[in-house]
């Protein structure tokens, strides 16, 4: 490989930003498209075996959320860690920040495979005493969890490969692990071409293989093609300097998407007060949300590595610019969504085999939910841009307002005040909040600090 200090100038740092950021945005918004799209596909199918089954894997969404907070945490604390080590053009700090996540992957995988071999039972009897639904629930819980380094890497590989500004590769695994999912769903669950029918635990099994098929792609990217980076784990001992600089950014985006895992964990606990079909609701819009905001983190993934090279190589200018053309990718992505959600929520739960107590709920549910969808694309990016830079804190207090100081209380007080129809108004009113915050804190940040980026004399 050619002398990485003679190298040709990376893209993020000369490319148009209109061009860069759909270059780098488009494989991230149908990568993470197709994810939302077999998570989806998976409802649907257990949906087929009955309102308790897809209630039970709704009931397992909060662990599986937890599981991919740690997971893409950790790994965008190493994404932004490499694509500002290779915009201030130090390559060695890059390279072992690259070998630090793979590590990394392998002890988060550890903690959650254990969590769910012995405690899968336990937290499915806190919510339901049905057998049907804590049985299946487990087991899927179980599957999930013990196989968890199929996803702890595909999720860090891919960051540390779209940090050097390649989105492709990563796409190519994310589909591919997507098909492999989607084609054996049904053959898992139903029992075709003489596989047993194994309902919850056979769309528990379809996922895990998907997301091997994914990893290993993503391992066979990163070790056999050349990259900015080089992963190298002979010899590998931790360094003190690189973990801080990893999780400077990789805990608070931990917490932040931890929190989201709480908040499911307080809304189902909050729903199933009324009717489990109430939770049942709740993880249909999960899964159909996600075909709105899964695009819009695409833009997001594509933006931040130039939002990260651009801070390091100290361009206000591109930065800044990159920021706004970012912004209105999400608007229109939030904003075709918010309009589907409006018009046709009847179609949308039509497709999970709702029950009339599902549309009763659903459609005005649906319709409430989605006024969030707006402050949420402005908090995504914006999100984005303090991940890039090292200032992921705020991100965390931004999501601290909206999704436990806002949304869990908001849903308790609304509840008492008008029932189940009521918890749904929790959602927007805690984004505004949020994204008031978040707004107040990139204007500081902006004035405190990125206008001064241009001056070589200043130091960040």
């Amino acid at each position: 490989m050619a002398d990485k200090e003679i190298r040709q100038e990376n893209k993020m740092g000369t490319m148009p930003i209109g061009k860069l950021l759909i270059s780098m945005s488009w494989p991230a918004i149908i990568s993470m498209t197709i994810q939302a799209l077999y998570n989806i596909v998976d409802s649907i199918f257990v949906a087929q075996t009955g309102e308790n089954g897809l209630a039970a894997v709704s009931l397992i969404f909060p662990v599986q959320f937890l599981m991919m907070s740690v997971g893409i945490g950790t790994a965008v604390g190493v994404n932004s860690l490499i694509a500002r080590r290779l915009g201030a053009r130090r390559f060695e700090d890059a390279n072992k920040a690259a070998s630090h996540g793979l590590i990394l992957a392998i002890i988060n995988w550890i903690v959650f495979a254990v969590l769910g071999a012995l405690f899968s039972g336990i937290f499915m009897e806190l919510f339901s005493k049905n057998p049907e639904i804590v049985g299946a629930g487990t087991s899927y819980m179980r599957i999930v969890t013990i196989f968890s380094l199929f996803v702890m890497m595909t999720v860090t590989v891919e960051k540390e490969i779209q940090a050097t500004g390649n989105m492709l590769l990563p796409m190519f695994a994310s589909i591919t692990g997507a098909v492999v999912n989607i084609a054996l769903d049904p053959i898992l669950i139903f029992g075709l071409f003489g596989m047993p029918e194994m309902g919850v635990t056979g769309a528990a099994i379809a996922t895990v293989i998907g997301q091997a098929a994914s990893a290993a792609i993503n391992l066979l990217i990163l070790f056999k093609k050349d990259h900015e980076v080089e992963v190298s784990l002979k010899g590998f001992k931790f360094d003190k300097v690189i973990l801080k600089d990893i999780y400077a950014v990789g805990f608070p985006a931990i917490i932040m998407q931890a929190i989201g895992s709480v908040m499911q964990f307080g809304m189902n606990l909050i729903l199933a007060s009324f009717t489990t079909t109430a939770v049942a609701v709740m993880g249909v819009y999960g899964r159909l949300q996600s075909f709105v905001f899964m695009p819009t983190i695409g833009i997001n993934q594509g933006s931040t590595p130039v939002f990260g090279y651009n801070y390091g190589a100290r361009n206000k200018g591109r930065l800044m610019k990159a920021y706004k053309v970012a912004l209105i990718m999400a608007f229109c992505v939030m904003g075709a969504g918010l309009i589907v959600f409006q018009l046709f929520p009847h179609m949308l739960l039509a497709m999970f085999n709702a029950t009339d107590d599902m549309y009763d709920i659903g459609m005005q549910a649906l319709r409430t939910v989605s006024w969030c969808f707006l402050p949420a694309a402005f908090g995504i990016v914006t999100g984005g841009v303090f991940a890039a830079t090292g200032h992921g804190f705020i991100s965390l207090v931004s999501s601290l307002l909206r999704q436990l100081v806002g949304i869990l209380p908001l849903a308790v007080i609304l509840g008492q005040m008008g029932g189940v129809m009521m918890v749904w108004w929790s959602f927007p009113l805690a984004e505004i909040l949020g994204t008031t915050y978040i707004a107040i804190m990139m204007r500081r940040l902006y004035k405190n600090e990125f206008m001064y980026l241009d001056n070589p004399g200043v130091q960040k």
